[in-house]
C-alpha cells in the first residue's frame, strides 16, 4: 500500500509533522485538565482504533504497531512507544480492528489477521486436542471460507470490527462473515464458540455497506431495497409476533408496557452451550473485579449487577478477585410492578431430569411474585454501569439483557435504585447458597398473564420467520476496495457516489436498549431499525453500550445506555433513536463511541473541524474526594459517582491545537484523532470543499423540507398555481430531488475522502470522476427553474407560500441566504437560484487544489480541466437565468390574448423588432410586420401593433429548419438578409447596418445554440448548413401534412431521415435534394383491402427506382427491379400465403409493371411449369411447358395459348408433332409416334386428356426398316426452345447497372470499381448486424488486386481468390448474380421442372451462364486472355496443376474452369437429379450387374475380368496385420484405390472428379508396383480389366449420371490430355459393365 499514488510535490517524502499526526487522551479526566498524548512515528497514521485497554496504529506502508494492555502478552506498552507487529510486516495491512481484548488486521489481498483473547473464539483459533486456546499472543491468518458453493472459495474481505467476545467481516461481495459467541454474531446456531467465521445468512442478498461491533451488540448499515422488494422480503408479522415492524415507537413502547411477562429470548439452546464454555474462559486473564454501578437505560427492576473484569486504569480501584463459578444477583426492590421471569444458565449438575420437571419449575417460578432474579454461572452482565473504569465481560452467559420488566409506575429515564458493592457481593453468596446442586435452564415457555398475554410474541425476536431475504434478491457482487470502511458505500448506488437509500440493522443483546427497537429484548437475528430508514444514515458506531448513527443531513441519532450522557440527550426513552441536541450551525461528519462516551467531529465556524464530546468525564481533584468521602458513609445500593457527566455535546477546545482533523476513533475510556497540517493550503481546500457541500445539502433538506414538501402537498395548489404552473412547479420539485441526492451523495463522499485524505488520490474527487453527471443534473435544475419563472409562477408561489405557511414565516427566514429578508415573490426567485452559484465555489476550490501542484503533473491538468468545466457552466446557468428573467419582464409588459399563444415554458425571447428596426422586403406601404425571435423559433406577425399587443395573423418558422444568410450584392443598398425555411423563403430588410449585424449575429447564434452548439454564432451566414430537425410540412405537394424527423441540407430534406403522412403513409431511409433518393423503407396504405403495402429497396428522384421488395396488401410479394415506380428488369412474383384460389410463383423480365421477355411460370396449383417468352403479362413466342404428370410441351404460344406447331410428349414417350389451337388441344396436321415405334400420320382434332379425332394413315415400321431421319427430326427435342443465351438477360442487364454500365460492355471501368467500393462501403456503414465473418469478407473485398497490368501466375491467383469471396457476398454485384442465377435455376428446374427432358436445356444454360459471367469478369479485368488462351507462367513460378495444361510452364485460362468451380457446387443439385433422371433406364440395368457381380469373391472376380495373376495382390493388410489372400476372401484386393474412387461421389466439379480419376489411378499403380520389378508402363490391355474390378467394387451408385455430367461439362483443353485418357477408361467401364455378356 505504500505510495499507492504519486502524491502532490511537497509530500513527496511522508514527513510525520504533515500528514497523519495521531493524539490520544483519557476520556475519564476533567475537561479543564485534559492532556494530550502525541504519537510521533517516522510515517504517517492512516489509522488507530481502541480496545478496552489497548490500541492499534496503522501506518503508511502496511506496519501495525500495538500500544496499552496487551494482556495476551502480559505487557504493558506506553502510548509514546507503541510496539511495531513484526509477524504483519510484508502482508500490506490496509485496516485495523480492536475488540475489548482482541485484535484483528486486514490485507491489501483480503486476508484476516486476528490475536489477542480467545476465550469465546472471537480471535478464530482453536488447536485440535486441546481446549486451553484462551490467547493467540501473535496475529494467525483466519480463513474466511464460503463452503456453499462448488468447489469452496476463499472470501475476500474489505472491513472488520470486533466486539469483546465476536468479530465480524464484511466481504467484497458485501456479505457479513461472523465468529466468536453470543447472540451477537446473529447466526442460526446453537454452537458457541464459533471457532471458523459463518455467513449471517439473514442478511444474505442485502448489500451490507458497513458494520460495527459494541461490547455484546452489532450493527450494520445496509442499502435499502427498493419498496416492491422491501414488501416482499419483509411482509407484516404475524399477530403472534405482538406487533408489526412497521409500527411506531410510540406503538412498540405501549406494546412493552402492557404487561409485566416477556419472552426470555436467548433460548434454551444457547445457553447450555455458553456455560459448557465457562471453564476454560474462566481461567483466561480477567479475574480482577472493579466497581460496579447502576445499569445505564435499563428499565426499573432490572436491577445493577456486578461484573469481572482484567483491564488496567489509572481511576480504577482494584477490589479482591471474587470466588466462584458464577456471579449471583439478587434485587431487593419490592415494587409490586417488577415481575421479569427468571433465566439461567444450564449446569452440568443439573437436578432436573426431564424437560417436564423444568416445565413445572418455571411455571411455579413465574406464578409467583419473585423479587430475586437469580442467574447460575460464570456471571457477567450486560447491564453494567457504564460510568466505570471497565466494562468489560467474561463471558456471554445469559444476563440481564435477558430480564425485562415493566416501566409502570417508573418516571426519568433511569432505571434502579443503586446497589453498593457489598450488598451485591452477600447476594451473590446467598443466591448461590439456596441454588446449589440444583439445574438452572433458560426458559422455554411463558405464563403470560391477562387477556393481552395472547397477544404476545410466541417466537424468537428478531429470528427470520419469511425465509432468508437471499431466495428473494440476488445478491449483489461489486468489487471494492479494502483500504477503508467506506469502500462499500462509495459503489452502493452503481455509479462509484455512496447511496443515502440506507438502513441500520441491530443484533445481540438490547437490556440498554442499544439494539434500538423500542424494547429491551436481545435479537437473535438482525433486524431493521424501522426509525432510521429513510434518514439517510451514512455512518454507524457502536459503545460499549449504546448506538450512534449519523446521517447525510449531518445529525447524530443515539440510542442505548445514557447513563453519563454519552447519548447527547435526555430524551427519552432511550430505546429508540432520538436526536442528538446540537447547537445550531453545527454539521456533524464523524462519530465514535465509546465505553461510556462519544466524540463527535463538525464543521464550526472556519473551515478546521471542531470536536465535541458528550459523556463520561471527572471533576476536579478536589470535588473528587469530598464524593469519595461521602459514598464510603453511604448505603447506596451502587457504587460512589465520582464521575460527572455532560449531556449536551461539549466543544473540546484543544481540537484547536491539533490541526485539521480528518477521523476520529473512541474505545474503553479513551479517545483518539487524526489531523493533519495544512501545507501549501491543500488539506484546508479539501476541508472547505467537503463543508460547503455538507452545509449546502442541509439547506438544500431544509429547504425540501420547510418549503417544498408542504407546497407540493397543498391540497389547493393546482386552482392557486394554474394548470401549466402546476405541472411546471412538480417539475422543479423533482429537480430539486435530483439535485438535493446528488450533493447529497457528493457530501457524503467527501466525508469519506476525508476519512482517508492521505491515501486518496486527488484524481478520485467525485466533482472530478462525476463531472457530467453534475453537468447534467445542474442544468436540469435550472431550465426546470427558468421555465416556472418565465410563466409567471413564482408570484402565485408566493401566495400559495402566504397561505400554507401563514405565520410560520419565520421558517423561511432560515433558508435565506444572507444579504436576504422575505418580503416579496422576488425572494423566492433568488432563493431557489441560490444554488447556482455553488458551481462557482467548486470552480474556485478546484483552482485552489490545482495551484498545490506543478502544471506539469496529471493532477493539476485533471483539475484545471475541472475548473474550466464548472467554470463555464456556471457563466452559462448565469447567462439562462438572465434570459429568463428577461423573458418574463417581455411577457409582463407585453400580456395579451394574442400573445399568450406564443407563451411557452422553453421559450426565452432573444430580441423583437417593435421599433420598426426590421422589416419584410417588398411589404405593402401600410403594412406593420413585427419580428420575435425567439430561442427556439422566429415568429412573424403582420398588421401588428406591438405597443397594444395586438396582431392578426403570425407565423412561426422553428429554428431547427431555418437557414440564414446575409445579402452581400445588393446594389440597391438594402441591409437585407435571407431567410430560407423548408417550404419558403423571404428576405429581411434592416433599417441600418448596425441592426443588420445585430440580428445576423442572434439569429446565427440562436440557430447554433438550438442545434446544440455553443451559441456563439461566430462564422455567421454558414451555421449548420446540414443538419438534423423535425418539421412538419404545411404546404402543398407530395409531403403535404407529413411529419419530417432527419437530415437538412440549405432548407431540403436531405440525408437518412423519416417521414410520416396522416394517413399512416411512412417512409425511412435516404433522401436527397428533397425527394427520396437511396435505399428506404416505406409502408403505404391500401384503403380498398385495408391492409398496408411495404416496400423495401432503392428510390430515385422520389420514385422506386432500382431493387427492391414489395409486399402487396393481396399478399403478393415482388422482388427484384423498379423503374419509376413500376416493376422493370428482373423480378419474382409470388402469390403469397394469403391467396386461396391460386398459388404461383414467376420469374423473370418485366417491362413497365408487365411481364415482358424470358421467364418461368410456376403454377403450383394446376401443376404447370412455363418456361418461355411472354409479352403484356401474356404468354407470348417460344416456351416449354412441363406438368407434374410427366407431360412435355415445347412450341409456340399467342394470346396466352398453344397455337402454332409444337411438340408434345407424354411420359411413356409417346410423342406428338402438329398444329395446336389451344391449351393441350391439337387441331390439324401432324403426326403421332406411339413408345413402339408404330405412327400415324394425318389430321388430328380434339383435347389431348380427353381424346383424338384422327383421320390418317397409321404405319407400323417393318423389324429391317431403317431410322426414318425426317419423321426423327420432327420428334427432336429443342427445337421450338428459346436459345439458352437468350435467356435471363435482365439478371446480366441488372449486374452490369449495378457497375455503372448502361448495357453489356458499355462503361467504364474505373466507374465501375467505384460503384462496387461505395456498395461495400454502404453495407459496412448501415448493416451493424453483421457477423464477424461477413465482416471480414467486406473487408478482404477492399483490397482489389490490379485489374490494369499484364496478367501473370501470380495476379491470375489473386484475381481467382478476390472472384471466390465476390461470389460468397450478397452484397457485391457478383455475389448479387450468383445469388440470382442460383435462384432462377432451382425456380427452373426443382419440383415440376425435374423432367429429363430438361436435361439438354439446364446444361445449356450453365454454359450461358459461364459465357454471360465471364464476359464479365474479363470487363473488371481486361487483363484476362479469351477463353482457352494461355497465361506464360513466370520463371521463379511453377505450373499450376490444377489447370491441367499438357505445356509445361503455363496456364490455360478459361471460363469452365475459372468459373465453374463458383457456380455448379450450388447448380449441383438440380443438375445432377436431372442426369439421374436421364441416366435412369441403363442405370437400373448397370445397377443390377453391378449387385450380381459383387457377389463373387476377389480371386473369382479377378480370374473373370481377365486380371493377369501378376497383378493379384497376395497379401492384405487388417488393422496394420498382414494377411494371406485366400480363395474365399472378397473386398480385400486394391482397397485403397477403390476407397478413393468412392470419393467421386463427394465432388460437385468436373475438375474435381477428374483428380478422383487421377488418385485412383495412382493408387491402383501403387499397390500394383511391388508385384512387378524394374520400370513398369500400363497398356490398355492390363489396364481395363484391373480398373474395371476398381469400378465394380467401388459400387458408385449413379455412375452413369456421374460419366454424363463430366462428359458434358469437362473443360476441353483436358479432353485430349492424360486425364482425357483416364475418363474414357472410366466410361469404357461402365459401358462394358452394361454389357456383360462381353466379359
Amino acid at each position: 500500500m505504500e505510495n499507492r499514488e504519486e502524491r502532490p510535490a511537497y509530500e513527496q517524502v511522508p514527513t510525520p509533522p504533515e500528514r497523519g499526526l495521531l493524539h490520544i487522551w483519557q476520556s475519564a479526566g476533567p475537561i479543564e485538565e485534559l492532556s494530550l498524548g502525541r504519537v510521533l512515528l517516522s510515517r504517517p497514521v492512516l489509522q488507530v482504533t481502541l480496545g478496552e485497554h489497548h490500541g492499534l496504529l496503522l501506518t503508511q506502508g502496511g506496519q501495525v504497531y500495538s500500544f496499552g494492555e496487551l494482556l495476551w502478552r502480559d505487557l504493558s506498552i506506553p502510548l509514546s512507544a507503541p510496539v511495531l507487529e513484526e509477524s504483519l510486516l510484508g502482508k500490506s495491512v490496509v485496516r485495523v480492528a480492536a475488540g475489548g481484548f482482541h485484535c484483528g488486521a486486514l490485507s491489501e489481498q483480503g486476508n484476516v489477521y486476528m490475536w489477542g483473547e480467545n476465550t469465546a473464539g472471537q480471535c478464530g483459533q482453536t488447536e485440535k486436542g486441546t481446549v486451553t486456546n484462551i490467547t493467540v499472543s501473535e496475529p494467525c491468518l483466519v480463513s474466511v471460507v464460503d463452503s456453499e458453493v462448488v468447489p469452496p472459495v476463499v472470501v475476500r474481505v474489505m472491513d472488520l470490527a470486533c466486539g469483546r467476545e465476536h468479530s465480524l467481516a464484511l466481504s467484497s461481495q458485501n456479505e457479513l462473515w461472523a465468529w466468536g459467541s453470543g447472540c451477537q454474531l446473529g447466526l442460526v446456531t446453537n454452537n458457541f464458540p464459533v471457532w471458523r467465521p459463518q455467513k449471517v445468512e439473514h442478511l444474505a442478498g442485502r448489500h451490507v455497506i458497513q458494520v460495527a461491533c459494541g461490547a455484546y451488540h452489532s450493527l450494520a448499515l445496509v442499502r435499502s431495497l427498493l419498496p416492491q422488494n422491501n414488501n416482499t422480503l419483509r411482509p407484516p408479522e404475524k399477530k403472534e409476533r405482538g406487533q408489526s415492524p412497521h409500527s411506531s415507537v410510540t406503538e412498540r413502547e405501549e406494546s412493552l408496557t402492557a404487561d409485566d411477562a416477556h419472552y426470555c429470548p436467548l433460548g434454551v439452546e444457547l445457553s447450555e452451550v455458553l456455560i459448557g464454555e465457562t471453564t476454560p474462559r474462566r481461567r483466561g486473564p480477567r479475574r480482577r473485579l472493579h466497581p460496579v454501578g447502576r445499569s445505564a437505560g435499563s428499565s426499573p427492576g432490572s436491577g445493577s449487577f456486578p461484573y469481572s473484569g482484567d483491564g488496567k486504569s489509572s481511576t480504577a480501584q482494584k477490589l479482591p478477585e471474587l470466588d466462584g463459578h458464577a456471579d449471583h444477583l439478587t434485587q431487593t426492590d419490592g415494587r409490586p410492578v417488577s415481575h421479569p421471569l427468571p433465566c439461567w444458565g444450564a449446569n452440568k449438575n443439573s437436578a432436573f431430569p426431564d424437560e417436564m420437571e423444568l416445565q413445572n419449575i418455571l411455571q411455579k417460578l413465574s406464578g409467583h411474585s419473585l423479587e430475586t432474579q437469580p442467574i447460575n454461572g460464570p456471571g457477567d452482565t450486560d447491564s453494567l454501569s457504564s460510568h466505570t473504569s471497565d466494562d468489560s465481560c467474561v463471558s456471554s452467559t445469559p444476563s440481564t439483557d435477558l430480564l425485562i420488566s415493566s416501566n409502570s409506575g417508573v418516571s426519568g429515564p433511569y432505571s434502579s435504585s443503586p446497589v453498593c458493592l457489598e450488598e451485591v457481593r452477600l447476594c451473590l453468596e446467598a443466591e448461590k447458597k439456596g441454588l446449589q446442586g440444583q439445574k438452572s435452564s433458560s426458559l422455554t415457555n411463558i405464563h403470560q398473564k391477562g387477556k393481552t398475554a395472547g397477544n404476545r410474541r410466541c417466537s424468537l425476536p428478531g429470528t427470520p420467520t419469511h425465509g432468508s431475504p437471499r431466495r428473494r434478491r440476488p445478491c449483489p457482487c461489486k468489487p471494492s476496495s479494502a483500504s477503508r470502511t467506506q469502500a462499500a458505500a462509495s459503489e452502493d448506488a452503481g455509479d462509484g457516489l455512496p447511496s443515502l437509500e440506507t438502513e441500520v440493522w441491530s443484533w445481540g443483546r438490547g437490556s440498554e436498549g442499544q439494539l434500538g427497537h423500542g424494547d429491551q429484548l436481545a435479537r437473535l437475528q438482525p433486524l431493521c431499525i424501522k426509525s432510521l430508514t429513510g434518514e439517510e444514515v451514512i455512518k454507524v458506531s457502536a459503545g460499549s453500550h449504546h448506538s450512534l448513527a449519523l446521517s447525510a443531513q449531518c445529525t447524530v441519532y443515539s440510542w442505548g445506555s445514557n447513563m453519563c450522557g454519552q447519548l447527547g440527550h435526555v430524551n427519552s426513552p432511550v430505546t429508540v433513536p432520538q436526536q442528538a441536541k446540537l447547537s445550531d450551525g453545527l454539521r456533524i461528519w464523524d462519530v465514535s463511541a465509546g465505553q461510556s462516551h462519544s466524540l463527535l467531529l463538525a464543521d464550526g465556524d472556519c473551515v478546521q473541524p471542531i470536536l465535541l464530546y458528550c459523556g463520561q468525564h471527572q471533576e476536579s481533584l478536589s470535588a473528587r474526594r469530598e464524593t469519595s468521602h461521602q459514598s464510603q458513609r453511604s448505603c447506596q445500593r451502587s457504587p460512589s459517582r465520582a464521575e460527572i457527566y455532560s449531556v449536551r455535546p461539549t466543544l473540546l477546545p484543544l481540537c484547536m491545537e491539533m490541526g485539521y482533523i480528518s477521523s476520529v476513533s473512541c474505545g474503553g475510556q479513551s479517545c483518539a484523532v487524526l489531523a493533519d497540517q495544512n501545507v501549501m493550503g491543500f488539506i484546508s481546500a479539501i476541508h472547505e470543499l467537503a463543508s460547503r457541500e455538507r452545509h449546502f445539502y442541509c439547506w438544500l433538506s431544509n429547504t425540501r423540507k420547510l418549503l417544498l414538501t408542504p407546497l407540493r402537498n397543498r391540497e389547493g395548489a393546482c386552482p392557486t398555481l394554474g394548470e401549466p404552473c402546476t405541472h411546471l412547479f412538480f417539475s422543479l420539485c423533482e429537480s430539486f430531488v435530483r439535485l438535493s441526492i446528488l450533493i447529497g451523495r457528493h457530501a457524503t463522499s467527501l466525508s469519506y475522502f476525508l476519512h482517508d485524505v492521505q491515501g486518496a488520490d486527488v484524481k478520485s474527487l467525485p466533482l472530478l470522476t462525476h463531472t457530467d453527471d453534475f453537468l447534467v443534473i445542474y442544468k436540469e435544475y435550472c431550465f426546470a427553474l427558468g421555465n416556472f419563472h418565465v410563466m409567471g409562477g413564482f408570484q402565485s408561489l408566493h401566495k400559495l407560500s402566504l397561505e400554507v405557511l401563514g405565520s410560520q414565516q419565520s421558517l423561511l427566514a432560515r433558508l435565506c441566504v444572507p444579504d436576504q429578508s422575505v418580503s416579496g415573490d422576488t425572494d423566492l426567485v433568488s432563493l431557489l437560484y441560490w444554488p447556482l452559484q455553488q458551481l462557482h465555489q467548486y470552480s474556485r476550490v478546484l483552482l485552489k487544489l490545482g495551484s498545490c501542484y506543478d502544471v506539469l503533473t496529471e493532477e493539476y491538468q485533471c483539475l484545471h480541466q475541472g475548473c474550466r468545466h464548472y467554470e463555464s457552466l456556471s457563466l452559462s446557468l448565469l447567462r439562462r437565468k438572465k434570459e429568463a428573467e428577461t423573458t418574463f419582464l417581455f411577457w409582463k409588459s407585453h400580456s395579451g390574448k394574442n400573445t399568450e399563444v406564443l407563451r411557452l415554458p422553453q421559450r426565452r425571447v432573444v430580441c423583437e423588432s417593435s421599433n420598426r428596426s426590421l422589416t419584410l422586403q417588398k411589404a405593402g406601404r401600410f403594412s406593420n410586420h413585427w419580428f420575435i425571435l425567439f430561442n427556439d423559433a422566429l415568429v412573424h406577425t403582420q398588421n401588428a401593433i406591438p405597443s397594444q399587443n395586438f396582431f392578426s395573423t403570425h407565423h412561426v418558422y422553428p429554428l431547427t429548419c431555418l437557414w440564414v444568410k446575409p445579402v452581400t450584392e445588393d446594389t440597391r443598398g438594402l441591409y437585407a438578409i435571407k431567410i430560407t425555411c423548408p417550404e419558403e423563403s423571404f428576405t429581411l430588410v434592416a433599417s441600418t447596418p448596425q441592426e443588420k449585424n445585430k440580428w445576423l449575429r442572434s439569429l446565427n447564434q440562436a440557430v447554433d445554440q438550438v442545434l446544440g452548439g455553443g451559441g456563439q454564432g461566430s462564422s455567421p451566414g454558414v451555421t449548420a448548413i446540414s443538419r438534423t430537425a423535425t418539421y412538419t410540412f404545411t404546404g402543398e405537394g407530395s409531403f403535404k401534412d407529413a411529419h419530417y424527423t432527419g437530415g437538412w441540407l440549405a432548407g431540403r430534406v436531405h440525408g437518412r431521415g423519416t417521414m410520416k403522412w396522416p394517413d399512416g403513409q411512412t417512409y425511412t431511409g435516404n433522401f436527397k435534394n428533397g425527394l427520396e433518393d437511396g435505399y428506404g423503407e416505406s409502408v403505404m396504405p391500401n384503403k380498398v383491402l385495408n391492409k398496408p403495402d411495404g416496400y423495401q429497396g432503392q428510390w430515385r428522384d422520389g420514385k422506386i427506382q432500382g431493387f427492391g421488395k414489395y409486399k402487396y396488401a393481396s399478399g403478393q410479394v415482388y422482388e427484384g427491379c423498379f423503374y419509376e415506380g413500376q416493376r422493370q428488369g428482373y423480378g419474382m412474383l409470388s402469390s403469397g400465403k394469403q391467396a386461396r384460389t391460386s398459388s404461383s410463383v414467376f420469374i423473370g423480365q418485366w417491362v413497365q409493371d408487365r411481364k415482358t421477355g424470358y421467364g418461368v411460370y410456376d403454377d403450383i396449383t394446376r401443376g404447370e411449369k412455363y418456361m418461355g417468352m411472354w409479352l403484356d403479362d401474356q404468354r407470348n413466342g417460344q416456351a416449354v411447358v412441363v406438368t407434374q404428370y410427366g407431360m412435355y410441351y415445347e412450341g409456340t404460344f399467342k394470346e396466352n395459348k398453344m397455337i402454332g406447331p409444337g411438340l408434345l410428349v407424354s411420359d411413356d414417350d409417346t410423342a406428338f408433332h402438329g398444329e395446336f389451337a389451344d391449351d393441350w388441344t391439337v387441331n390439324g396436321k401432324g403426326v403421332l409416334s406411339l413408345a413402339n415405334g408404330d405412327c400415324l400420320e394425318g389430321l388430328f382434332g380434339g383435347e389431348w386428356s380427353t381424346g383424338l379425332k384422327v383421320v390418317g394413315t397409321y404405319t407400323k415400321p417393318a423389324a429391317d426398316e431403317p431410322d426414318n431421319k425426317e419423321r426423327n427430326s420432327l420428334f427432336r427435342l429443342g427445337q421450338y426452345l428459346v436459345p439458352s443465351a437468350q435467356r435471363w438477360g435482365c439478371v446480366f442487364t441488372e449486374c452490369w447497372s449495378r457497375l455503372g454500365c448502361a448495357a453489356a460492355g458499355r462503361g467504364e471501368r474505373t466507374i465501375a470499381w467505384e460503384n462496387i467500393a461505395v456498395t461495400i462501403t454502404t453495407a459496412q456503414r448501415h448493416s451493424p448486424n453483421l457477423s464477424r465473418s461477413q465482416s471480414k469478407a467486406l473487408e478482404s473485398l477492399e483490397f482489389i488486386p490490379q485489374q490494369g497490368e499484364a496478367v501473370t501466375t501470380a495476379n491470375f491467383d489473386n484475381i481467382r481468390r478476390y472472384l471466390i469471396k465476390a461470389c460468397e457476398t450478397p452484397i457485391h454485384p457478383l455475389g448479387w448474380l450468383v445469388e440470382t442465377l442460383i435462384t432462377v435455376y432451382r425456380m427452373t428446374y426443382v419440383g415440376v421442372g425435374s423432367n429429363r427432358r430438361l436435361l439438354r436445356q439446364a446444361v445449356q444454360e450453365v454454359q450461358a451462364y459461364l459465357t454471360h459471367f465471364f464476359s464479365l469478369v474479363r470487363f473488371l479485368f481486361p487483363g484476362l486472355p479469351d477463353d482457352g488462351c494461355i497465361i506464360p507462367d513466370p520463371p521463379a513460378s511453377p505450373s499450376k496443376s490444377r489447370h491441367n495444361s499438357n505445356t509445361e510452364g503455363v496456364v490455360v485460362v478459361s471460363c469452365s474452369s475459372l468459373l465453374l468451380p463458383l457456380l455448379l457446387p450450388r447448380l449441383y443439385p438440380p443438375l445432377f437429379t436431372l442426369y439421374s433422371l436421364q441416366e435412369e433406364p441403363e442405370e437400373a440395368q448397370y445397377w443390377e450387374r453391378i449387385i450380381r457381380l459383387n457377389k463373387q469373391p476377389d480371386q473369382s472376380l479377378l480370374s473373370f475380368l481377365g486380371v493377369q495373376e501378376k497383378f493379384w495382390p497376395v497379401w492384405m493388410s487388417i488393422l496394420g496385420e498382414k494377411k494371406q489372400i485366400v480363395s474365399s476372401s472378397k473386398d480385400a484386393c486394391f482397397v485403397s484405390a477403390v476407397e478413393t474412387l468412392q470419393q467421386i461421389s463427394t465432388t460437385f466439379t468436373p475438375s474435381d472428379k477428374l483428380l478422383v480419376i487421377q488418385k485412383t489411378f495412382e493408387e491402383l499403380t501403387q499397390e500394383v508396383k511391388p508385384m512387378l520389378e524394374g520400370n513398369f508402363l500400363w497398356c490398355m490391355d492390363d489396364l481395363l480389366p484391373l480398373f474395371l474390378y476398381v469400378v465394380l467394387r467401388a459400387r458408385i451408385r449413379n455412375l452413369g449420371a456421374e460419366v454424363s455430367l463430366i462428359e458434358d461439362l469437362m473443360d476441353p483443353n483436358v479432353q485430349h490430355g492424360e486425364m482425357g485418357l483416364m475418363f474414357t477408361t472410366l466410361k469404357a467401364c461402365y459401358i462394358q459393365i452394361q454389357h456383360e455378356s462381353t466379359l
